[in-house]
């Protein structure tokens, strides 16, 4: 599920996310509604015509694959992690209460892939292969920002350090990886930059609002969410109100920089506008 482009992965990236792909039923509908929202173009071929590669100014950000009703899973965004060997890093999540619902399945030649759920619910996948050499994930000005939101996330940092190897000191682990505790929430850092935030907060593993349930957020920077949101609706997708937390914790993207949606299909993202470089 991970388009390629550049060197093998190595030591800097494992363990970091690698990857951001959306399961979809419909490629061609997916891509019409993701340009229109996010200004993405597409490029397919990597890994066949049922994969296209979103890319903003020439640059990788996401994928959509129309594998959802192949693989009899949800259509959704999910986060992928680098690892070294997908086989044993699948047994470190079983051995550590998460479960494995796919794979890892091969993609030769480029590499192995599976789709897993923490202990908490939360989905997340795992690569272990080849990854865009140009993509990258990060606060502030990157095209895209993974959170989890999870009950207990200094708990979520345990299982997910234990599963990549993010503090361990062995060779897996090396990189630049860095896991700091602040506040409720706990930051993973690849060579001083933040890549993704593990967050405390009331999840309901069976809510009939997913906004309430553990999960990855993925989050998509445009220069303005609000007329993005339009754009969303005006392609038959939703605004889903409530912000991240689904109001439970309070509207905290009333400032219009947040907005959550839902394409089509069901699947949610998150707008968030983008930031000016600091030079």
């Amino acid at each position: 599920m991970v388009p390629v482009s550049g060197p093998t992965t190595t030591g800097e990236a494992v363990g970091a996310p690698c990857w951001l792909s959306l399961s979809a039923r419909d490629l061609d509908a997916a891509e019409r509604f993701y340009g229109a929202v996010l200004g993405w173009t597409f490029r397919r071929g990597g890994l066949g015509e049922d994969y296209a590669v979103g890319e903003l100014g020439g640059v990788p950000v996401a994928g959509i694959a129309s594998v959802a009703a192949e693989l009899a899973v949800p259509v959704a965004w999910t986060a992928f992690f680098s690892v070294v060997d997908a086989d044993a890093t699948a047994a470190r999540i079983r051995e550590r209460g998460g479960t494995i619902g796919v794979g890892p399945v091969a993609y030769p030649p480029r590499g192995r892939a599976a789709l897993a759920t923490d202990r908490e619910g939360a989905a997340f996948g795992i690569w272990e292969g080849r990854t865009e050499s140009r993509w990258h994930i990060g606060e502030h000005t990157a095209p895209a920002w993974l959170e989890l939101h999870t009950r207990d996330a200094f708990e979520a940092a345990v299982f997910y350090g234990g599963v990549f190897r993010w503090t361990d000191g062995t060779d897996e682990a090396a990189g630049g990886l860095e896991v700091s505790y602040e506040q409720d929430k706990v930051v993973l850092r690849q060579d001083g930059d933040a890549v993704a935030r593990l967050n405390s907060g009331p999840v309901e593993s069976g809510s009939p609002r997913p906004q309430l349930r553990p999960r990855w957020i993925v989050c998509f920077r445009v220069p303005d969410p609000e007329a993005a949101a339009a754009a969303a609706v005006a392609h038959g997708g939703s605004v889903v109100p409530g912000g991240a937390w689904g109001g439970v914790r309070g509207h905290d993207d009333a400032d219009g920089r947040r907005v959550v949606v839902r394409d089509p299909d069901g699947a949610l993202f998150t707008l968030e506008a983008t930031e000016e470089r600091k030079d």
